[in-house]
C-alpha cells in the first residue's frame, strides 16, 4: 500500500500549516491552518485552498491556534464532510477561537468593501464555523483509536498550548504498522503551567517543527526576573507597556508571571489590563483543565492564590471598556494579537506608537511580513489604519517566553527517535531556521532529513 506526504502548508513558511497524508486512495490532512502574513497574500491564500485537500477523508488536528486550525471552517464551506479529530481541550479552545476568527474577518470584509469599493467577502462565516465544531471530536491523550479502516491515531502531550498533541499515525497495511508523527508546535519543559511536552514513541517517520531552528531562548529560570527588569525599568518614566499575545496560551504565562512578580514584591502592583474577550473564555476554558497543569501551578492552587485572576488583573469585554483603556497613561495592557495584524493591539498600538515614554513589549514569535515583525525589526514608520505613524516608542523583545521549542529543546525531546526513524521532514519554519534545523538533526544522528518546498510530494 503506498503512503505518501504533500506539504501544502507551512513548508519553509511558519504558518498555515496543511500536511496532506495519502495512505492508498485515502487522505488523512494534519492541520488546515489559516495563512498570516501581508493583507493581499494572505487573502488569497485563506480562499483558495489546495485542491487536493477539498476531498480529504479526515483531519486531525494538533492543537488550537488559527495558523492550525483557521482554515478548517473553509474546508468545510467548500464542502468537506468527515471528521476533525483533536484532543478534548482543543475542541473547547478551537471553538472560541473560530467564532472569533470569523467575526475578526467579517470586519475586516466590511472594511474593505466600505474602503476599496470590492466585494469581497469573508472566507467563512459563523454557520460555517457552527458545522466544523458539529465535526469534531474530542479525544484523550495516550489513547489510540481508529479514524479509517487498519489507521489509527494517538495524542501524546505537546506542551505548547492547552490541549495541544503531538500526532502519531498508524497504518497497518497487512504485514506491518507504519508509524508517521508530527510533532505540531512543539513546546516547552521549563515554562508555567503546562505539563512538559512527552516523549514521542518510536516512528519511521518524523515531521518536526522548526520555528526556532536557528536560535536559543533566554535561559528559562530567568524569564520572570527578565519580565520584572523590563517592567520596572518602563515605568520610570510613566508610559505605559504594551504587549502583543496570543489569547490563548501566551496571555495566561504573561499573567502568570506578573502576578508572582507582584506577589513576591519584585514589581510594585500596576493596573494590568487584558483586553481581549477571547482571552477571558480561553482563561476560563484553561482553569477548567487543571488536570494538565504542572505541579507548580496546581501548588498555587492549592495554596489559594489564583495565578489568573488575582486582585489588580482587569479582563475586559465591551468595546466601550476597550475604548477607555485609550486613557490609560501607565499600567500595562495585553492585548491580541499576537502579531499586531488585527484586533484590538491595533487600536491600542495607535495610541502608542508615537509616544516615547511608551513601550511596545514582544513576546513570542512574529512570522515575516507581519506588522509585529517589521516594529521588532526597527522600522521608522508604519501604517495603520490606512494612516502613516512615525514608531516613538520602546519596541522591546523577549523571545524567551515563546511556547515553541528552540532548537536546542527540539533536539533533546528527539534523540531518543535517532536509530527507529527513517525519515525526517522539516515544516513549520522560516527557509533559514528550517534549514539550520535539518543540519543539526544531521549532525546528532538522524540519517535522512529533508526539508520540503510548498507543494512537494515524497513517497515512504
Amino acid at each position: 500500500m503506498t503512503v505518501e506526504l504533500q506539504f501544502l502548508g507551512a513548508a519553509r513558511y511558519v504558518t498555515g500549516t496543511k500536511h496532506l497524508v495519502r495512505v492508498g486512495k485515502r487522505k488523512i490532512l494534519f492541520d488546515c491552518g489559516m495563512v498570516q502574513g501581508p493583507r493581499k497574500m494572505s487573502n488569497k491564500a485563506n480562499r483558495e485552498l489546495p485542491e487536493e485537500l477539498l476531498d480529504a477523508d479526515v483531519v486531525v488536528l494538533s492543537h488550537a491556534h488559527i495558523d492550525h486550525s483557521g482554515s478548517l471552517p473553509r474546508l468545510v464551506k467548500l464542502g468537506f464532510q468527515g471528521k476533525i479529530y483533536c484532543t478534548k481541550a482543543t475542541k473547547d479552545l478551537a471553538e472560541v477561537l473560530l467564532y472569533d476568527s470569523a467575526h475578526i474577518q467579517a470586519q475586516d470584509a466590511k472594511y474593505l468593501r466600505k474602503r476599496h469599493h470590492t466585494d469581497f467577502f469573508p472566507p467563512y462565516d459563523e454557520d460555517d464555523v457552527r458545522e466544523t465544531v458539529r465535526q469534531m471530536r474530542g479525544k484523550n491523550y495516550n489513547e489510540p483509536f481508529e479514524i479509517l479502516p487498519g489507521i489509527e491515531v494517538e495524542f501524546f502531550d505537546a506542551g505548547h498550548i492547552l490541549g495541544s498533541a503531538m500526532v502519531v499515525l498508524r497504518v497497518d497495511d497487512g504485514k506491518r504498522k507504519k508509524s508517521i508523527a508530527f510533532t505540531g508546535d512543539h513546546g516547552r519543559k521549563a515554562l508555567p503551567v503546562l505539563r512538559a511536552p512527552a516523549k514521542l514513541p518510536p516512528v519511521d517517520v518524523l515531521l518536526t517543527e522548526s520555528t526556532y531552528g536557528d536560535r536559543l531562548h533566554e535561559p528559562a529560570p530567568d524569564l520572570e526576573k527578565r519580565l520584572g527588569e523590563i517592567v520596572n525599568q518602563e515605568m520610570e518614566d510613566g508610559g505605559r507597556i504594551l504587549i502583543p499575545a496570543f489569547s490563548v496560551g501566551r496571555t495566561q504565562n504573561v499573567v502568570y508571571f506578573l502576578g508572582n512578580l507582584i506577589a513576591e514584591g519584585a514589581i510594585p502592583k500596576l493596573p494590568i489590563f487584558v483586553d481581549s474577550p477571547l482571552s477571558t473564555k480561553a482563561t476560563r476554558i484553561l482553569a477548567s483543565y487543571p488536570e494538565l497543569f504542572d505541579d507548580e501551578t496546581r501548588a498555587i492552587l492549592a495554596s489559594g492564590r489564583r495565578p489568573f485572576l488575582f486582585d489588580g488583573v482587569r479582563y475586559t469585554a465591551s468595546v466601550e471598556e476597550s475604548k477607555s483603556l485609550n486613557d490609560v497613561r501607565s499600567g500595562i495592557i495585553i492585548s491580541a494579537s499576537g502579531m499586531c495584524e488585527s484586533g484590538r493591539i491595533v487600536h491600542h498600538l495607535k495610541q502608542t506608537i508615537g509616544r516615547k515614554q511608551d513601550c511596545l513589549l514582544a513576546v513570542g514569535y512574529m512570522a515575516q511580513g507581519t506588522l509585529g515583525r517589521r516594529l521588532v525589526d526597527g522600522v521608522d514608520t508604519v501604517k495603520l489604519f490606512g494612516e502613516e505613524f512615525r514608531v516613538n516608542c520602546q519596541v522591546r523583545s523577549m523571545r524567551g517566553l515563546s511556547a515553541h521549542a528552540d532548537y536546542q529543546e527540539l533536539l533533546d525531546n528527539l534523540r531518543h527517535l535517532i536509530d527507529c526513524t527513517e525519515r525526517v521532514f522539516v515544516v513549520h519554519g522560516e527557509e533559514e531556521p528550517a534549514l539550520k534545523m535539518a543540519e543539526r538533526l544531521r549532525g546528532i544522528g538522524f540519517r535522512k532529513v529533508d526539508v520540503p518546498v510548498h507543494r512537494q510530494k515524497f513517497e515512504l
